[in-house]
């Protein structure tokens, strides 16, 4: 079949012709803002490589999530920076931990928004990995070889996502991207009557160099080492897929890809491929990168905000998860 010409500038010559015929819409509903917090009261501290992002102490939290609500974002994810660290990650699963105690409060006061938490280990380890590290003695040196023990680090998971789910954490977001987490997740859930609790599953998150902020954000490097061996190679997309479907069939309820904008393919990939509502995280280095250069003058801030979160959108994220949500839903509220 062939077809007539097609002539888009008679479409493009205003802005509200334009908005007639646009394809992809940006909205609010879309966007879910990170929080970290930590304890202390009255703390508010500016995180030097993501200016305008903050440690919070959880009475200056709830103050800064009520304007959150007010300007239509739906949904927060909360990260915890403990107060002791130590080899097991107790600080993530105690019942008066950081972020339960967050939860809480949150809820108390902004019962309607959505919480979501962060489930992952590494910010309460002493050596910043996320799983249980395991020594192996090294015959040719001093120092010894390290592994994550993933099954001991799978236990630690469950019992961290029913602390969240008893403090009232709506959804539950795994992202330490240990083999069989979302089924000892879900195991964990199911057995403690949080059947309800859905499962945002870090499925596809690679190994990238975009995390350097964040991890200044989390307290969270790692002391040695780092996470190529537990998180994705940068150049596999077949292995996304695969990722993706094992999480799926143990039980995940939306599959989210890690970082977004250098992987608008993959995000693209696994809509197509899974009909799943798809999140997609776009980190802190992206968030960084784009702060840095407009404060040199390099390029206009908030159009190039705005055409990197459409470009997420378009790729096919149904929930974008960005340190840019609060200052983009006042702009779409306008």
């Amino acid at each position: 079949m062939s077809f007539p010409e097609y002539r888009p500038r008679r479409m493009r010559k205003n802005e509200n012709l334009r908005r007639l015929i646009r394809e992809t819409r940006l909205s609010v509903d879309n966007l879910v803002m990170p929080y970290f917090v930590r304890p202390g009261r009255n703390v508010k501290k500016e995180i030097s490589s993501m200016p305008g992002n903050f440690q919070w102490s959880i009475d200056n939290l709830v103050k800064e999530i009520r304007e959150v609500k007010e300007s239509g974002i739906p949904a927060v994810i909360l990260f915890g920076i403990p107060e002791k660290k130590d080899e097991r990650g107790s600080g993530a699963y105690t019942k008066n931990g950081i972020i339960q105690q967050a939860v809480k409060a949150v809820k108390d006061k902004v019962p309607e928004l959505v919480v979501i938490t962060d489930l992952c280990l590494c910010e309460y380890m002493s050596h910043g990995h996320c799983g249980v590290v395991r020594k192996i003695p090294n015959p040719k040196s001093q120092i010894p070889n390290y592994i994550i023990n993933n099954d001991a680090t799978l236990e630690i998971l469950a019992r961290t996502a029913v602390s969240q789910a008893e403090a009232g954490a709506d959804i539950i977001a795994p992202s330490g991207m240990m083999d069989g987490q979302v089924k000892a997740i879900r195991q964990g859930l199911d057995e403690n009557n949080f059947t309800d609790i859905p499962i945002m599953a870090y499925s596809a998150k690679y190994a990238s160099a975009f995390y350097g902020p964040f991890r200044e954000a989390a307290e969270s490097p790692p002391q040695f080492g780092d996470r190529r061996a537990y998180q994705m190679d940068i150049a596999n997309w077949e292995e996304a897929l695969r990722e993706i479907a094992l999480d799926l069939e143990e039980g995940a309820d939306i599959i989210m890809i890690k970082p977004a904008l250098a992987y608008l393919d993959i995000i693209r990939l696994v809509k197509d491929k899974f009909h799943y509502p798809v999140a997609a995280y776009d980190v802190s280095g992206e968030f960084s990168m784009v702060k840095a250069a407009s404060k040199k003058g390099w390029l206009e801030e908030e159009k190039i905000i705005f055409e990197i979160l459409t470009a997420i959108k378009r790729a096919g994220a149904d929930i974008i998860l960005t340190y840019f949500a609060k200052e983009v839903a006042k702009k779409l509220g306008t």
